[in-house]
């Protein structure tokens, strides 16, 4: 085995043995930052990924209002919505579910759009086919109907359960972007990359800093002489190879959160908070605390865009996420299907994501942002027994932003039929509607991407089983 040396080590490769945790745990484990590049206003994109932990019942968010809701009702059974409860979507056969009115003026405006039966998929499948190929089969995705395997598919864009690096910290690496993956919700697959984690930062009014270390907090000789101390420590020029690597890594952290400390401390009312923010946030806003969840991380979030000049760098990705989504049980309160756990929890994404929409319009980046919905799987459109439904397949997402061709739905809804044409079962026990997907979380990717400013070849290397799909693309944003 050859045997290494501190000289035949890159600080590439260094990083990568460390996984970009070693000398950053203070921080978050962030590896280290490539020279950023300053925000140019009119070049500036970010992409911010809302993923729905559990797996969001997507045919209830979403319902036909034509004749299908026959079908939809019947199958859905105590679960199904009442008809006159849905918010139609103008120019569609569909409606929300009653709880999502804030998306409502979105889209009218055209900024909005829910991505129909979309999936892990290894290519283009058919029932005929999966009924054929066996659970074992490459054309299955490994695992189905599990949350940790199809997280892991959804976050990574890939049916492998061994694979490691999600989609979005492969962007931020072929595309070179000053920062990996920024999480307001905590570490995920999604912004896992070969050499650093996401760099995940704590919600408005937290500490990103050193304890003691903060700009703010120097402000005696004794904490003068204690920075001197630490910058010393870390000073360029160090003995060696590695320790001058991990000296290094130190001072681009401590760098990072001088820069970065001020603006993540900001709350509600706060003089360094944009005003258009605190305007559009203001249903969520009770004093200087967020009253949701989501809330909180989108709010955080719509700061940091507003800072992107002090956060440095052209192309971001943020990373969101809900829980509370694997509705076994409870789904619905006193056989009412318009209350209950997944209306509250629909409530808080539409709330959220409306916020966040109009603070972008009050910033003047409405077309230069645009957030999208993950989550773990669809559910079952057969309701169990305990007033809740399990773990399916393909599901809706929604996509919003000012570059997005709103007002439409995209992809095919699946036939609303118990062991139907789009449903995996065959057995009378498998009639259960888990809708085999009819685009793939490749395309869904693809098209975010592209808009995103990622050419072919870099589409193509973070999505390596893009090429097994006709279309690259599902259509749904407007020309980059």
């Amino acid at each position: 085995m050859k045997r290494i040396t501190s000289s035949s080590l890159r600080r590439r490769d260094w990083l990568r043995m460390l996984g970009g945790t070693a000398g950053l745990a203070a921080l978050g484990g962030v590896g280290s930052l490539l020279a950023p590049r300053s925000a140019q206003a009119g070049d500036y994109k970010a992409l911010v990924c809302i993923y729905l932990v559990g797996g969001n019942d997507g045919y209830n968010m979403m319902v036909p209002t034509d004749s299908r809701f026959a079908q939809y009702s019947q199958a859905r059974s105590l679960l199904a919505l009442p008809k006159t409860s849905l918010l139609r979507l103008s120019g569609t056969d569909f409606g929300l579910h009653p709880s999502m009115k804030p998306l409502l003026p979105m889209w009218s405006a055209g900024h909005l759009a829910p991505i129909v039966n979309v999936g892990p998929l290894s290519a283009p499948l058919t029932k005929a086919q999966y009924v054929a190929a066996g659970a074992d089969s490459p054309l299955v995705p490994d695992n189905l109907f599990s949350h940790s395997d199809q997280q892991r598919a959804w976050e990574t864009a890939s049916t492998e359960s061994m694979a490691r690096t999600g989609w979005g910290a492969r962007a931020t690496e072929t595309m070179a972007t000053t920062y990996p993956v920024i999480s307001l919700g905590g570490n995920s697959r999604f912004g896992t990359g070969e050499t650093s984690p996401a760099l995940v930062l704590p919600g408005p009014g937290g500490v990103f800093a050193a304890a003691g270390l903060a700009p703010g907090d120097i402000a005696y000789p004794a904490d003068q002489k204690r920075k001197a101390a630490v910058d010393a420590l870390y000073a360029p020029g160090q003995k060696g190879e590695m320790t001058e690597i991990y000296a290094s890594m130190q001072r681009d952290a401590f760098e990072m959160s001088d820069r970065l400390a001020e603006l993540v401390k900001g709350l509600p009312g706060d003089n360094s908070v944009p005003a258009g923010i605190d305007k559009a946030f203001d249903p969520l806003i009770d004093g200087q605390t967020l009253t949701t969840s989501l809330g909180s991380q989108l709010y955080q979030i719509a700061k940091l865009i507003a800072g992107r000049q002090q956060v440095q760098g052209d192309r971001h990705i943020y990373f969101a996420s809900l829980g509370g989504f694997d509705t076994h049980a409870n789904q619905i309160a006193n056989s009412d299907s318009t209350t209950g756990s997944h209306a509250d929890l629909l409530a808080q994404v539409a709330s959220a994501m409306a916020c966040f929409h109009d603070a972008m319009v009050n910033l003047g980046l409405n077309k230069q942002v645009t957030a999208f919905t993950s989550s773990d799987f669809g559910r079952t459109f057969l309701p169990n027994n305990s007033s809740g439904s399990d773990h399916a397949w393909g599901n809706i997402q929604l996509v919003c932003g000012g570059s997005v061709k709103g007002g439409a739905t995209y992809g095919e809804y699946p036939t609303p039929v118990l062991g139907g044409p789009d449903d995996v079962g065959v057995e009378e026990w498998e009639k259960q509607g888990r809708w085999i997907p009819t685009a793939s979380v490749d395309q869904y990717a693809s098209t975010l991407l592209k808009w995103f400013g990622s050419t072919g070849p870099q589409i193509d290397a973070i999505l390596p089983n893009l090429s097994v799909f006709p279309d690259r693309t599902l259509g749904f944003m407007l020309p980059a």
